[in-house]
């Protein structure tokens, strides 16, 4: 049955990667955190007279660069002039050229938000009257193509070493002391060590292309290097890299000096490393709450800690989980992970389930708001994946606690009968010396000369056989631990439990890069308010929510109907994303029907103006009445949807 053990878990590993590998694949560009709010002109306005600049609001502070903000004319050139200002609280603003002519203008924005992450977009308003444009701004993102793997894969990296470093060092260090001298045990957390590095490293290069141009030949420059150190993110990262460095003196001492003292010397050594190590690995952590999530929004002074406290109950769980799964796997005979190790392991993975829990519902609350935010945003459903996830991750650790106490058991009964068959082989051991001695001394004095002659060859003999004594023995032990039943058990559900938390792992990254369902609830409802202000002609604003059942296929469609009377009236379509992005989609179609008087469906096809907005003039409202609004929307090739609602017109 052993000898399968090896394939198997080589098999569950290749799968667990491949499927954090399609997690991963299917990310995309990373959501933005800080989420467009409001806008002077607001999209898909039309002014009167060009405005002096244009200003843009979002829903927390940003960081601008030189053209983070930019307003191109219908034909792509820029008409903006000086770099772009805050102008108070979250609200910045660009200046614009005098005499700007009548046409549809392009306002694009790059910025950075306060949690780390890129924010792009781009929206159109225009001067006199609507017109056709030639910048293309197909649904802009920020953080996305191979610069923006590179960063996701660097993130996930950094959270998988940091895990196993602290996670690691806290099993040997709490549970099992003796896996100080275990190969394993120091090969992985330094392994830990070396990942979270290296991560690290390429975090800092990557950060300036991610968060600007995207290009990969600008991960080596050293202009983009310098201003990356200059952000709360690049000095967030050579903070963690200061810590590293203490961290390495903390594993130097716990795999070299500790096993080297005696009993007294060691407790001492242990407080030491327990108050030393707790210090660096609350610092590792704190340099993710101080620059993400935590460290902006609603209770940023509380989110902090309680996200410090939340990654070290995941370091403390699932770290200490593949310290463990090393140790049943790769222990040496001589040193087994035993039954009392595997307790202790049990109550600190226990406490860490407990404080992931508490600090859990506490973050949901504060990155959710509402019950409706966890099934109507992509944050609240990657939540109740990972939630989802955590449930089955207990269950097998509740199986696994299962197999703990049944080796324990076993352990203890094993422990009596060795005790046994010691003392009686100390005593055969004392009777064979006393004769072994006897002989000896005999045959030296008859035969010393005899003796001295083969002395060399015989000890290199003896010195063999006990080798291969040695190794027989070995081999014997190993095949005796690895048939119990108990043990053969709990590596299965260890193993099982690791599985999960590779996809775990993976999913909690996914949810550090999407933009919080509170802030995407927020501005949705934002940009719903700012637009559905009937101007003083008396225009009509609706507003329809679509699903076309499709991997994208959710957002809102806002139909602007001016001056919404009997006759010749404007209209603009706009189709927005539940964030209240510009959503580009392959087509839109609208039709008008007064049921009352049999009249319609009257038929329009709005001509494309630019992302996410059609125009279409002229459009004849036949006589005044309760007029049903139907419009039909395509977001691919099969999946399409048609929403309606009923609006008095005339």
């Amino acid at each position: 049955m052993t000898s399968t053990i090896a394939p198997r878990v080589r098999t569950l590993v290749l799968l667990l990667l491949a499927a954090t590998g399609l997690l991963l694949a299917g990310a995309g560009p990373v959501s933005a955190h800080a989420a467009l709010t409001g806008s002077d002109p607001r999209q898909g306005a039309v002014v009167d007279k060009a405005p002096q600049q244009v200003s843009l609001t979002f829903s927390e502070k940003v960081a601008l660069a030189d053209d983070s903000l930019r307003v191109l004319d219908p034909k792509g050139k820029r008409v903006d002039r000086g770099d772009p200002a805050g102008t108070g609280g979250t609200t910045y603003s660009v200046k614009l050229h005098s005499g700007l002519p009548d046409g549809t203008y392009t306002v694009t924005y790059q910025v950075v938000s306060e949690d780390s992450h890129p924010v792009a977009g781009a929206y159109t308003f225009s001067i006199g009257a609507p017109s056709k444009t030639s910048v293309s701004v197909d649904d802009q993102a920020a953080g996305g193509g191979v610069v923006g793997v590179l960063y996701g894969f660097g993130r996930y990296v950094s959270y998988a070493g940091f895990i196993v470093l602290v996670g690691g060092a806290a099993f040997v260090l709490g549970c099992w002391r003796g896996g100080t001298a275990v190969r394993s045990m120091q090969r992985l957390v330094v392994s830990g060590w070396l990942a979270l590095t290296a991560a690290t490293l390429g975090l800092l290069l990557v950060r300036g292309s991610y968060t600007g141009s995207g290009k990969v030949g600008d991960i080596f420059d050293l202009d983009l290097l310098g201003q990356v150190l200059q952000t709360k993110t690049g000095a967030a990262l050579v903070s963690r890299l200061l810590l590293l460095a203490a961290a390495a003196l903390f594993i130097a001492v716990l795999f070299g000096a500790y096993d080297k003292r005696d009993d007294e010397e060691k407790r001492d050594l242990t407080f030491g490393l327990a108050i030393g190590g707790s210090v660096v690995a609350a610092g590792l952590a704190a340099s993710w709450a101080m620059s993400e999530h935590a460290s902006t929004g609603l209770q940023a002074g509380l989110a902090m800690p309680v996200d410090v406290l939340h990654l070290l109950a995941v370091a403390g769980w699932l770290g200490g989980l593949t310290a463990l799964l090393v140790a049943l796997y790769r222990a040496p005979v001589e040193t087994p992970v035993d039954g009392a190790a595997v307790r202790r392991f049990s109550r600190l993975a226990f406490g860490s389930v407990l404080t992931l829990v508490v600090t859990g519902v506490y973050q949901s609350w504060r990155q959710l708001g509402s019950w409706s935010a966890f099934t109507g945003t992509r944050y609240g459903q990657l939540l109740l994946v990972k939630i989802g996830l955590v449930v089955l991750l207990v269950g097998i650790a509740w199986i696994s606690r299962r197999w703990t106490a049944r080796l324990a058991e076993s352990g203890a009964a094993v422990s009596a009968e060795a005790a046994e068959e010691g003392e009686n082989e100390a005593d055969a051991d004392v009777e064979k010396e006393r004769v072994t001695s006897v002989a000896v001394t005999s045959a030296a004095t008859t035969e010393s000369g005899a003796a001295d002659a083969g002395a060399g060859a015989g000890s290199e003999r003896a010195a063999q056989l006990a080798r291969q004594r040695a190794a027989v023995d070995t081999a014997r032990r190993k095949r005796e631990r690895d048939a119990d039943p108990n043990r053969f058990g709990l590596r299965r559900s260890v193993l099982a439990e690791a599985g999960v938390a590779v996809v775990l792992l993976a999913v909690t990254t996914m949810l550090t890069s999407t933009e919080p369902g509170r802030t995407e609830e927020q501005a949705a409802a934002a940009s719903l308010s700012a637009t559905t202000e009937a101007n003083a002609a008396g225009a009509l604003t609706l507003d329809m929510s679509f699903d076309t059942g499709g991997e994208d296929g959710k957002g809102v469609v806002r139909i602007d109907l001016d001056p919404a009377r009997s006759g010749a009236n404007e209209m603009h379509v706009y189709v927005l994303r539940p964030n209240g992005r510009a959503f580009d989609i392959p087509e839109v179609k609208v039709a008008f029907t007064l049921e009352a008087q049999d009249i319609g469906p009257l038929p329009v096809v709005p001509d494309h103006i630019s992302t996410g907005h059609w125009s279409a003039s002229g459009v004849q409202i036949p006589m005044a009445g309760d007029w049903k609004i139907a419009v039909t929307v395509r977001t691919s090739d099969i999946d399409q949807a048609t929403v309606s609602k009923n609006a008095q017109i005339g």
